[in-house]
C-alpha cells in the first residue's frame, strides 16, 4: 500500500480530498470493493470530489484507481493488520496461511512498516516535533501494556542528552500520579497502537487540560488520540503473527533523537560520559 500511500501524501489534496486518502488508507479492504458513490455517500462528499480525488493521483478516473487499490490488497493479505487487534483472532489468521516462507514473509512486512514511517510523516514533521520537545521544560513519555517498550527505549535514550526527561510508568506510582505536576511548559510524548487504551486517552486528557503540548506516535489521523496532539506521527504495525511489529515506531524514535543530537552538537558529550564513567565502575555497558 505504500505506493498508494506516497501518491496521496504527496499530492496537493483539498480537505476533502485528503479526508478521502485518509478514508482510503485506514480501510483499504472495504474501499477497494465501493463504488465511487459508496464512498461519496459514507463520507458525506459528492461523487465529483471521489472522481477528481483519484484524478489528482494520476488515474484516468474513479475505476482506474479502484483497479490499483484492489491490487495493492491482493499484495497484502498475507500480512495481518492491525485492525485485527485481538491475538488469539490474529494468531488463528496466521495459522491459515503458509508457513513455509514466514521469515522472508515477515521481513517483507517489516520493511512496508519501515517505509511507512519516511512516506507517511514528512521532514516538516520531525523538525517541528524536535523544536516541541527541546523548548519544553519537561519532557513525560507515556506508553502502556504493548506500547511501554516504546515509551522505555525513548525515554532512556532521550535521558542520555536532553534535562527533564520523565517516563510515566514506574512501579512506585500510577501515570496520573506521575501526571500530576504536567504544567503547560512541559510537552507529552505518547505512543498508542491498537488496542487502543482508555488509560491513555485519561492521560493525553490531562495533559491537554494543563496546557501542555502533545506529541503523539500511532497508526493513523483517524486514531482515537489523534484529536488531543499536535504532533502526529503515523507508522503502520503490521506483522504476520498474533502481536503488532513495533519497529516503525522504534525508527520515529531513533530518527528524533538523531535530529536532536545534531540540533545540540557537542553539548551532550559530557553527560555522555559522566553517565559512562559510572556504568564502567559496574561494568554495565
Amino acid at each position: 500500500m505504500n505506493s498508494i500511500r506516497a501518491l496521496i501524501f504527496n499530492s496537493n489534496l483539498t480537505k476533502t480530498e485528503q479526508v478521502i486518502g485518509d478514508f482510503v488508507l485506514d480501510n483499504l479492504g472495504d474501499a477497494c470493493f465501493m463504488t465511487s458513490t459508496d464512498i461519496a455517500v459514507h463520507l458525506g462528499v459528492s461523487e465529483a470530489s471521489v472522481i477528481r480525488f483519484a484524478k489528482k493521483l494520476g488515474y484516468s478516473g474513479f475505476m482506474e484507481f479502484q483497479k490499483s487499490i484492489r491490487s495493492c490488497y491482493q499484495k497484502e493479505k498475507n500480512q495481518i493488520s492491525a485492525s485485527l487487534d485481538i491475538p488469539a483472532e490474529r494468531l488463528k489468521k496466521s495459522r491459515q496461511q503458509e508457513d513455509k516462507n514466514y521469515i522472508s514473509n515477515y521481513a517483507a512486512i517489516v520493511q512496508n512498516n519501515l517505509t511507512s514511517a519516511l512516506v507517511n510523516n514528512k521532514w516538516e514533521t520531525y523538525e517541528k516535533a524536535i523544536d516541541l520537545i527541546l523548548g519544553s521544560q519537561n519532557k513525560y513519555i507515556l506508553g502502556t501494556r504493548a506500547n511501554m517498550g516504546l515509551a522505555a527505549d525513548c525515554y532512556v535514550l532521550l535521558k542520555r542528552i536532553i534535562p527533564g526527561v520523565m517516563i510515566t510508568n514506574t512501579s512506585a506510582a500510577s501515570v496520573i500520579d506521575n501526571l500530576s505536576d504536567i504544567k503547560k511548559e512541559d510537552c507529552l510524548i505518547a505512543f498508542s497502537f491498537p488496542r487502543y487504551s482508555e488509560l491513555d486517552r485519561v492521560a493525553m486528557e490531562m495533559a491537554k487540560d494543563a496546557g501542555a503540548r502533545i506529541i503523539l506516535v500511532t497508526d493513523r489521523h483517524s486514531a482515537p488520540l489523534a484529536s488531543y496532539a499536535e504532533v502526529i506521527f503515523t507508522v503502520d504495525i503490521d506483522s504476520n503473527d498474533y502481536f503488532n511489529s513495533f519497529v516503525a515506531g522504534y525508527f520515529i524514535i531513533e530518527i528524533l533523537c538523531v535530529g536532536m543530537s545534531r540540533r545540540l552538537g557537542n553539548v551532550h558529550e559530557e553527560k555522555l560520559k559522566h553517565i559512562d564513567h559510572y556504568l564502567d565502575m559496574l561494568r554495565i555497558y
